[in-house]
């Protein structure tokens, strides 16, 4: 029988670390941080080891806190990887697909609990300060889903009539060969109202600072009770675009701006966090949603030693850089290879904060342990590795359990062998399909070498994981049993 942990969560918020007792005993709550950043790649920060631009307060955050190497996304693209993010749940299994779009007619369902409504129930105020890109309908946004705050836009900054030079659409071009689809104007939405329309890549480029500045306003009108701050910034997702201050400062062009700008971004926060008394009992979290956008050339990211990018289930999709920092629990400078994901992140802050764990089913585990560096196994087994294939279902690609990882048959898209795109332009993809292979990710992190000949016993016993898989969470056109539907306008 399948075990429990890496697929259902346990009753995990009853663990308490020796150090976290004077947190437990309620003098002192603590606060939270998520910073999520768009598309950017496991190699795009100095402590991963980017090259031509600087991030010192990430690195800083690393050097401080713990920095993770085996750290996933449950899906490599933009709504379904915010869905398991927020709610601990394999985006399948709550009806989240891929990446929602402006005529989409579905979201994150209303009687799915999210990170913001289980603290709310310890008395925490929550804000969102970026993207969303769970459902733009107004009983989608955030303030429906346990946010007390949010400014920022309900879907991705590409989906706008915008050409990729920046140039307006007309009718004519619009969805045509060469240029965008065709979509409304881009709101950027305070609350549940639309206050703006973002238009031009000079109102793209204030986007980081406008999210920065409401991030710090939050930390310093809430820092007298316990808060959990979300800010999933909407670059670097292309179109790219930096403020003046960062414009043509790194030597990676305008991709390496962005980042070192929202590098910035993460100093000012701490700093905010810092000035106001709140270091010591914070827990921050940075990570990316999913790999590079490859196509996009020097506007795209990299992978590093990484397979591929987003939207692939090859390592560089949705290995993504992480980093925690909470003083006096995590070591400062560690480094954890253990496996550990983004649908962790919501019962270990519901153990933290002393929250009950969702009602429905979820597939997040508490890595507490892992945060306190201590010797033990991790408490998530392995991953369950899907992507959408086609407009109806989600096909199960691979299964991984912390080292090994199988492959099962799937279609994908390559970077490799076509011709990228440069400054904004995207280029092309190559369709591929992988047979079954087995990868030995701690000898060979960059899944070149399959071998599953030399190790039947392994492929026996993840394939058998694969179908329970299936039995609970579906595969391609067979419905799983776990399943639930997303909420409908």
């Amino acid at each position: 029988m399948i075990s429990r942990r890496g697929f259902l969560a346990v009753a995990s918020s009853a663990f308490v670390p020796a150090a976290l007792s004077g947190y437990r005993q309620g003098t002192k709550p603590v606060n939270f941080v998520v910073i999520y950043t768009d598309d950017q790649g496991y190699a795009d920060l100095g402590c991963y080891g980017a090259q031509g631009f600087e991030t010192p307060h990430i690195d800083k955050l690393a050097s401080e806190g713990m920095r993770f190497t085996n750290f996933h996304t449950a899906q490599a693209v933009c709504s379904a990887s915010r869905a398991s993010l927020l709610t601990g749940c394999y985006p399948n299994r709550i009806g989240i697909r891929a990446a929602l779009m402006p005529d989409s007619q579905i979201g994150l369902n209303p009687e799915q609990e999210t990170v913001a409504e289980v603290l709310r129930k310890q008395g925490y105020t929550s804000a969102i300060f970026g993207k969303w890109h769970l459902g733009h309908h107004p009983k989608f946004l955030p303030l429906q889903h346990g946010f007390d705050e949010y400014l920022g836009l309900p879907y991705s900054n590409d989906m706008w009539p915008v050409d990729f030079d920046g140039t307006p659409q007309t009718p004519e071009t619009a969805g045509t060969k060469g240029h965008r689809p065709k979509y409304p104007p881009l709101p950027l939405i305070e609350g549940n109202e639309k206050i703006a329309e973002i238009r031009t890549f000079d109102d793209q480029a204030t986007l980081t600072t406008r999210y920065t500045e409401r991030a710090v306003q939050f930390i310093e009108k809430a820092k007298d009770r316990p808060f959990f701050l979300y800010v999933p910034h909407s670059m670097p997702h292309v179109p790219l675009a930096v403020s003046d201050r960062f414009k043509g400062k790194s030597k990676q062009g305008t991709y390496g701006d962005v980042i070192m700008e929202i590098d910035w971004s993460v100093g000012q926060t701490l700093a905010a966090l810092d000035r106001n008394g709140l270091r010591e009992n914070t827990l921050v979290v940075f990570a990316s949603d999913n790999g590079p956008w490859l196509r996009f050339g020097n506007h795209g990211g990299s992978a590093g030693p990484l397979r591929e990018g987003k939207g692939t289930s090859w390592e560089g999709g949705y290995r993504v850089p992480c980093i925690m920092r909470w003083p006096g629990v995590i070591r400062p400078g560690s480094t954890c290879d253990k496996l550990a994901a983004t649908l962790d992140i919501l019962p270990t802050l519901a153990a933290i904060a002393q929250a009950p764990l969702p009602e429905k089913n979820i597939d997040g585990v508490n890595v507490l342990p892992l945060l306190e560096g201590n010797n033990r196994p991790s408490p998530r087994e392995y991953m369950f590795v899907y992507y959408p294939e086609g407009d109806k279902y989600d096909q199960l690609e691979a299964v991984y359990d912390g080292r090994w990882k199988l492959h099962l048959p799937h279609p994908y898209i390559s970077a490799k062998g076509v011709k990228l795109g440069q400054d904004g332009m995207p280029g092309g993809y190559m369709k591929r399909e992988t047979r079954l292979a087995l990868y030995d990710l701690k000898e060979d992190i960059g899944e070149t070498k399959d071998v599953q000949e030399q190790h039947p016993e392994i492929v026996r016993r993840l394939t058998a994981l694969a179908e329970q898989a299936r039995e609970e969470l579906g595969d391609k056109d067979r419905p799983g049993k776990g399943v639930r539907p997303p909420g409908r306008v």
